[in-house]
């Protein structure tokens, strides 16, 4: 995939990459959510919560976050391990 750099916002406004309709857009839609399933695979707890404050609900979101990323970490930390050694 190419690289392009701009040197101002005005010049990220020209053509789309894909334009809407475009078969490759669905395409290249659904390998960025492959992606993100094989690398970020979020986890929530089941169930409805009936919080009492947008400060409760933003705390058990860090709290879902924080457990996610913490299992993420260990998966990365386990296939850099199971790597073969370079010599």
């Amino acid at each position: 995939m190419p690289v392009r750099k701009f040197r101002t916002v005005e010049e990220m406004s020209g053509d789309r990459w894909y334009s809407p309709g475009d078969p490759a857009l669905s395409r290249a839609i659904r390998r960025v959510w492959e992606l993100g399933h094989r690398t970020i695979r979020q986890r929530f707890s089941p169930g409805v919560y009936k919080l009492r404050s947008v400060d409760e609900m933003n705390a058990l979101q860090q709290q879902w976050d924080d457990a996610n990323f913490e299992v993420y970490r260990r998966r990365l930390a386990e296939q850099v391990k199971s790597r073969p050694a370079r010599d």
